[in-house]
Protein backbone atom coordinates (compact mmCIF):
# COMPACT_ATOMS: atom_id res chain seq x y z
CA UNK A 1 0.00 0.00 0.00
CA UNK A 2 1.57 3.39 -0.73
CA UNK A 3 0.15 6.70 -0.81
CA UNK A 4 0.10 8.90 -3.89
CA UNK A 5 3.01 11.55 -4.52
CA UNK A 6 2.87 14.72 -6.27
CA UNK A 7 0.89 14.83 -9.29
CA UNK A 8 3.67 17.03 -10.63
CA UNK A 9 6.24 14.44 -9.55
CA UNK A 10 8.48 17.58 -7.92
CA UNK A 11 10.49 16.93 -5.36
CA UNK A 12 9.33 17.10 -1.82
CA UNK A 13 10.28 19.11 1.37
CA UNK A 14 12.34 17.72 4.58
CA UNK A 15 11.58 19.50 7.54
CA UNK A 16 13.03 18.28 10.53
CA UNK A 17 12.53 19.74 14.13
CA UNK A 18 11.67 18.42 17.37
CA UNK A 19 8.45 17.68 19.78
CA UNK A 20 8.29 20.61 22.24
CA UNK A 21 11.13 23.09 22.68
CA UNK A 22 10.19 24.55 25.94
CA UNK A 23 12.29 21.75 28.19
CA UNK A 24 14.54 23.16 31.46
CA UNK A 25 17.05 20.14 31.09
CA UNK A 26 18.09 21.38 27.44
CA UNK A 27 19.59 24.29 29.06
CA UNK A 28 23.50 23.80 28.17
CA UNK A 29 22.79 20.83 26.36
CA UNK A 30 20.96 22.70 23.49
CA UNK A 31 20.34 25.87 24.53
CA UNK A 32 23.37 28.12 25.73
CA UNK A 33 24.14 28.98 28.80
CA UNK A 34 22.73 32.86 29.45
CA UNK A 35 19.86 32.26 27.01
CA UNK A 36 16.93 33.73 28.55
CA UNK A 37 13.69 31.89 28.72
CA UNK A 38 11.49 33.85 27.06
CA UNK A 39 14.33 33.62 23.62
CA UNK A 40 13.95 29.89 23.49
CA UNK A 41 12.08 29.62 20.51
CA UNK A 42 13.73 32.06 18.60
CA UNK A 43 17.16 29.66 19.47
CA UNK A 44 15.17 27.00 18.38
CA UNK A 45 13.52 28.46 15.02
CA UNK A 46 16.79 29.61 14.11
CA UNK A 47 18.07 26.54 13.63
CA UNK A 48 14.87 24.58 12.60
CA UNK A 49 11.84 24.79 10.57
CA UNK A 50 8.98 22.79 12.11
CA UNK A 51 8.23 21.69 15.65
CA UNK A 52 5.71 19.23 16.88
CA UNK A 53 3.49 20.96 19.33
CA UNK A 54 3.26 18.49 22.16
CA UNK A 55 0.81 20.66 24.71
CA UNK A 56 -2.22 20.76 22.76
CA UNK A 57 -2.61 16.74 23.19
CA UNK A 58 -3.17 17.29 27.18
CA UNK A 59 -4.62 20.73 26.67
CA UNK A 60 -6.69 22.74 23.88
CA UNK A 61 -4.33 25.94 23.48
CA UNK A 62 -6.76 29.18 23.63
CA UNK A 63 -6.57 30.91 20.22
CA UNK A 64 -4.36 34.36 21.77
CA UNK A 65 -2.06 31.25 22.37
CA UNK A 66 -2.22 30.02 19.24
CA UNK A 67 -1.69 33.28 17.45
CA UNK A 68 1.32 33.89 19.68
CA UNK A 69 3.05 31.29 18.03
CA UNK A 70 2.03 32.22 14.68
CA UNK A 71 3.50 35.57 15.22
CA UNK A 72 6.61 34.32 16.70
CA UNK A 73 7.59 32.13 13.99
CA UNK A 74 9.79 33.52 11.10
CA UNK A 75 8.56 32.82 7.62
CA UNK A 76 8.40 29.52 6.31
CA UNK A 77 8.27 27.87 10.15
CA UNK A 78 5.60 25.03 10.33
CA UNK A 79 3.83 23.87 13.21
CA UNK A 80 2.85 20.39 13.62
CA UNK A 81 0.57 20.15 16.39
CA UNK A 82 -0.53 17.06 18.42
CA UNK A 83 -4.79 16.79 18.63
CA UNK A 84 -6.20 16.62 21.57
CA UNK A 85 -6.20 12.93 23.91
CA UNK A 86 -9.63 13.38 24.62
CA UNK A 87 -10.55 12.16 21.09
CA UNK A 88 -8.25 9.94 21.19
CA UNK A 89 -7.82 8.87 24.22
CA UNK A 90 -11.11 9.33 26.16
CA UNK A 91 -13.64 8.84 23.16
CA UNK A 92 -11.25 6.51 21.48
CA UNK A 93 -12.53 7.65 18.34
CA UNK A 94 -15.78 6.78 19.11
CA UNK A 95 -18.60 10.36 18.32
CA UNK A 96 -16.08 12.78 18.15
CA UNK A 97 -17.40 14.93 14.90
CA UNK A 98 -17.85 18.17 17.22
CA UNK A 99 -14.27 18.03 18.95
CA UNK A 100 -12.56 17.49 16.07
CA UNK A 101 -13.65 20.22 14.22
CA UNK A 102 -13.31 22.37 17.49
CA UNK A 103 -9.66 21.31 17.55
CA UNK A 104 -9.16 21.91 13.50
CA UNK A 105 -11.04 25.11 14.06
CA UNK A 106 -8.31 26.32 16.98
CA UNK A 107 -5.66 25.45 15.70
CA UNK A 108 -6.20 27.18 12.45
CA UNK A 109 -5.04 30.85 14.09
CA UNK A 110 -1.47 29.57 12.99
CA UNK A 111 -2.22 30.49 9.82
CA UNK A 112 0.49 29.85 7.07
CA UNK A 113 2.16 28.25 10.12
CA UNK A 114 -0.83 25.78 10.33
CA UNK A 115 1.26 22.31 9.84
CA UNK A 116 -0.10 18.70 10.29
CA UNK A 117 -2.56 17.37 12.63
CA UNK A 118 -1.02 14.01 14.51
CA UNK A 119 -3.60 11.65 16.38
CA UNK A 120 -1.59 9.37 18.71
CA UNK A 121 -3.72 6.70 19.89
CA UNK A 122 -3.35 4.58 23.07
CA UNK A 123 -1.90 1.14 23.51
CA UNK A 124 -5.01 -0.01 24.96
CA UNK A 125 -7.14 0.71 21.76
CA UNK A 126 -6.74 -2.34 19.62
CA UNK A 127 -7.24 -2.52 15.94
CA UNK A 128 -11.43 -1.24 15.12
CA UNK A 129 -12.22 -0.93 11.25
CA UNK A 130 -15.33 0.33 12.49
CA UNK A 131 -14.12 3.02 14.60
CA UNK A 132 -11.68 4.20 11.78
CA UNK A 133 -14.33 4.51 9.37
CA UNK A 134 -16.37 7.06 11.12
CA UNK A 135 -13.38 9.05 11.92
CA UNK A 136 -11.62 9.66 8.93
CA UNK A 137 -14.40 11.47 7.01
CA UNK A 138 -14.26 13.66 9.72
CA UNK A 139 -10.67 15.24 8.85
CA UNK A 140 -10.85 18.12 6.92
CA UNK A 141 -9.36 17.83 3.60
CA UNK A 142 -7.35 21.28 4.02
CA UNK A 143 -4.98 20.31 6.53
CA UNK A 144 -2.17 17.04 6.55
CA UNK A 145 -3.07 14.55 9.52
CA UNK A 146 -0.98 11.68 10.57
CA UNK A 147 -1.73 9.06 12.89
CA UNK A 148 0.11 7.26 15.74
CA UNK A 149 -1.03 3.51 16.61
CA UNK A 150 0.71 2.80 19.39
CA UNK A 151 -1.24 -1.19 19.15
CA UNK A 152 0.96 -3.55 16.73
CA UNK A 153 -2.73 -5.01 15.61
CA UNK A 154 -3.52 -1.88 13.30
CA UNK A 155 -0.47 -2.43 10.82
CA UNK A 156 -2.97 -4.53 8.31
CA UNK A 157 -3.30 -3.68 4.61
CA UNK A 158 -6.79 -3.25 4.72
CA UNK A 159 -6.15 0.09 7.64
CA UNK A 160 -3.33 1.20 5.38
CA UNK A 161 -5.41 0.89 2.50
CA UNK A 162 -8.00 3.11 4.27
CA UNK A 163 -5.26 6.03 5.62
CA UNK A 164 -4.21 5.67 1.53
CA UNK A 165 -7.83 6.65 0.43
CA UNK A 166 -8.12 9.70 2.77
CA UNK A 167 -4.66 10.93 2.35
CA UNK A 168 -3.84 10.44 6.04
CA UNK A 169 -0.31 9.36 6.65
CA UNK A 170 0.89 6.22 8.84
CA UNK A 171 3.02 7.90 11.51
CA UNK A 172 5.92 5.99 10.96
CA UNK A 173 6.97 5.81 15.23
CA UNK A 174 9.40 3.49 16.65
CA UNK A 175 7.79 3.64 20.25
CA UNK A 176 8.27 0.85 21.84
CA UNK A 177 4.39 -0.14 21.93
CA UNK A 178 4.00 -0.67 18.35
CA UNK A 179 7.12 0.37 16.04
CA UNK A 180 5.35 1.01 12.83
CA UNK A 181 6.25 -0.18 9.13
CA UNK A 182 7.80 2.63 7.28
CA UNK A 183 4.99 2.73 4.90
CA UNK A 184 3.74 5.71 2.66
CA UNK A 185 0.05 5.80 2.54
CA UNK A 186 -0.29 9.98 2.07
CA UNK A 187 0.89 12.29 -0.14
CA UNK A 188 3.22 13.34 2.84
CA UNK A 189 5.37 11.10 5.63
CA UNK A 190 5.32 11.76 9.03
CA UNK A 191 8.04 10.46 11.11
CA UNK A 192 8.61 9.90 14.95
CA UNK A 193 11.60 8.95 16.74
CA UNK A 194 11.23 8.29 20.77
CA UNK A 195 15.28 7.18 20.84
CA UNK A 196 16.53 4.01 20.80
CA UNK A 197 14.27 1.63 21.80
CA UNK A 198 10.99 3.58 21.65
CA UNK A 199 11.83 5.41 25.51
CA UNK A 200 12.23 8.71 25.09
CA UNK A 201 15.84 8.65 26.04
CA UNK A 202 19.39 7.94 24.25
CA UNK A 203 20.55 9.18 21.22
CA UNK A 204 20.72 7.60 17.87
CA UNK A 205 23.50 5.88 16.60
CA UNK A 206 24.75 7.42 13.12
CA UNK A 207 24.68 4.46 11.56
CA UNK A 208 21.08 4.61 11.80
CA UNK A 209 20.39 8.30 10.99
CA UNK A 210 22.36 8.11 7.85
CA UNK A 211 19.88 5.21 6.99
CA UNK A 212 16.89 7.33 7.53
CA UNK A 213 18.30 9.65 5.44
CA UNK A 214 18.46 7.14 2.28
CA UNK A 215 14.96 6.28 3.31
CA UNK A 216 13.70 9.64 3.26
CA UNK A 217 15.61 10.59 0.30
CA UNK A 218 13.33 8.22 -1.95
CA UNK A 219 10.33 9.58 -1.22
CA UNK A 220 11.64 13.30 -1.42
CA UNK A 221 13.05 11.90 -4.90
CA UNK A 222 9.04 11.04 -4.67
CA UNK A 223 7.49 14.28 -4.63
CA UNK A 224 6.62 13.82 -1.02
CA UNK A 225 7.42 16.47 2.07
CA UNK A 226 8.73 14.73 4.93
CA UNK A 227 7.82 16.12 8.48
CA UNK A 228 10.53 14.09 10.95
CA UNK A 229 10.27 14.61 14.81
CA UNK A 230 12.79 13.62 17.23
CA UNK A 231 11.14 12.83 20.62
CA UNK A 232 13.97 11.61 22.66
CA UNK A 233 13.94 14.60 24.89
CA UNK A 234 14.94 13.33 28.07
CA UNK A 235 18.91 14.71 28.32
CA UNK A 236 18.71 16.91 25.50
CA UNK A 237 19.37 14.20 22.90
CA UNK A 238 16.32 14.87 20.45
CA UNK A 239 17.31 18.47 19.13
CA UNK A 240 21.16 16.81 18.45
CA UNK A 241 19.70 14.35 16.56
CA UNK A 242 17.63 16.60 15.14
CA UNK A 243 20.54 18.71 14.03
CA UNK A 244 22.57 15.91 13.06
CA UNK A 245 20.11 13.99 10.35
CA UNK A 246 19.02 17.82 8.92
CA UNK A 247 22.90 18.02 8.26
CA UNK A 248 22.76 14.61 6.17
CA UNK A 249 20.90 16.43 3.27
CA UNK A 250 24.26 17.04 1.91
CA UNK A 251 24.45 15.66 0.20
CA UNK A 252 22.45 12.63 0.30
CA UNK A 253 19.48 14.74 0.96
CA UNK A 254 20.34 18.08 -0.77
CA UNK A 255 18.24 16.83 -4.15
CA UNK A 256 21.47 16.25 -6.20
CA UNK A 257 20.45 12.07 -5.56
CA UNK A 258 18.38 10.96 -8.73
CA UNK A 259 18.32 7.37 -7.19
CA UNK A 260 15.11 5.35 -9.24
CA UNK A 261 12.31 4.05 -6.64
CA UNK A 262 12.67 1.01 -8.59
CA UNK A 263 16.74 0.65 -7.48
CA UNK A 264 17.49 -1.18 -4.79
CA UNK A 265 16.78 -0.65 -1.12
CA UNK A 266 19.11 1.27 1.53
CA UNK A 267 20.09 -1.82 3.99
CA UNK A 268 17.97 -2.48 7.49
CA UNK A 269 19.51 -0.47 10.11
CA UNK A 270 21.63 -3.18 12.89
CA UNK A 271 19.20 -2.18 15.32
CA UNK A 272 15.85 -3.45 13.60
CA UNK A 273 17.66 -6.92 12.49
CA UNK A 274 18.67 -7.41 16.52
CA UNK A 275 14.98 -6.71 17.57
CA UNK A 276 13.60 -9.01 14.96
CA UNK A 277 16.32 -12.03 15.31
CA UNK A 278 15.87 -13.33 11.98
CA UNK A 279 15.51 -11.45 8.13
CA UNK A 280 13.87 -8.14 8.57
CA UNK A 281 11.25 -9.33 5.49
CA UNK A 282 10.18 -12.40 8.16
CA UNK A 283 10.11 -9.92 11.01
CA UNK A 284 7.93 -7.90 9.04
CA UNK A 285 5.65 -10.49 8.12
CA UNK A 286 5.57 -12.63 11.74
CA UNK A 287 4.96 -9.06 13.14
CA UNK A 288 2.88 -7.13 10.89
CA UNK A 289 0.97 -10.04 9.06
CA UNK A 290 1.85 -11.73 5.73
CA UNK A 291 0.35 -8.42 4.10
CA UNK A 292 2.94 -6.69 4.72
CA UNK A 293 5.52 -8.41 4.28
CA UNK A 294 6.40 -6.73 0.89
CA UNK A 295 5.97 -3.48 2.57
CA UNK A 296 9.02 -4.29 4.60
CA UNK A 297 10.92 -4.96 1.23
CA UNK A 298 9.47 -1.69 -0.43
CA UNK A 299 9.94 0.64 2.74
CA UNK A 300 12.56 -0.85 5.40
CA UNK A 301 12.00 0.69 8.46
CA UNK A 302 15.17 1.90 10.37
CA UNK A 303 15.12 1.97 13.81
CA UNK A 304 12.91 4.91 15.65
CA UNK A 305 10.48 5.53 18.91
CA UNK A 306 6.84 8.34 21.73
Amino acid sequence: MSGQPKPSQSRGRLRVGTSGWAYPHWKDRFYPEGLRVKDRFSYYAAQFDTVEINGSFYRLPSEAAVRAWSEQAPPGFVFAWKASRFITQAKKLKDVADPVERVFGRMAALGEALGPALFQLPPQLRLNLDRLDQFLPLLPTTTRTAIEFRHPSWYTPQVLRRLADHDVALCISDHHDAPAPWEATASFIYVRGHGPGGRYIGRYPSADLGDWAKLLERWLADGRDVYAYFDNDIEGAAPLDARDLKARRAPSLSGRSSQSSKEAEPPWPSTVRASFGQSPAAGVAATFGAGLAAAGDRAARPAIAR
